[in-house]
């Protein structure tokens, strides 16, 4: 039996790609960036960057990954995302859902510090790069992933 990354052999001679599973990419969409950026924080001696790590950045990440995994998995094979070129299917998803996440950054960080818990707090000013970042990244590898988790008949040609 293969492994959860290896192709799976459907008839003799051929294969398809592994399955797209959408718990494991908010799994590693959560992971990766709260390890790497935690390994930074702990590096560099920024508390800031440490706790960010596990909340804005991942969180952001792993929520992307939910909506835009999600969105794909409902896409029919014939859709126009299904077709189209990934490395320019990839980079526009993560573009679109960056422009997004930075405007809803910028709220927060305009409207957060209004509260009178969070007015002291560094926090609110990160959400201009955490969200925006980790969204473009999220979105990016959610999509690329979910393509190359399509039968060959299914991409452009």
């Amino acid at each position: 039996m293969p492994s959860r990354t290896e192709q799976r052999t459907t008839a003799p001679g051929t294969t398809t790609p592994p399955r797209f599973v959408l718990w494991r990419e908010v799994l590693i969409a959560y992971v990766a960036p709260a390890v790497m950026a935690g390994i930074g924080g702990f590096a560099t001696g920024q508390s800031e960057l440490r706790i960010a790590a596990v909340t804005t950045i991942a969180g952001t990440s792993a929520l992307v990954a939910v909506l835009v995994g999600a969105r794909h998995r409902r896409r029919s094979a014939d859709s126009w995302a299904a077709r189209g070129p990934v490395p320019l299917l990839a980079p526009a998803f993560g573009l679109g859902c960056a422009a997004v996440a930075l405007a809803v950054g910028w709220a927060g960080a305009e409207l957060l510090p209004r509260i009178p818990a969070l007015a002291d707090s560094p926090w609110p000013g990160r959400l201009r790069i955490d969200l925006p970042l980790s969204a473009a990244i999220a979105a990016t590898m959610t999509t690329w992933r979910w393509r190359a988790s399509l039968p060959r008949r299914h991409r452009a040609h």
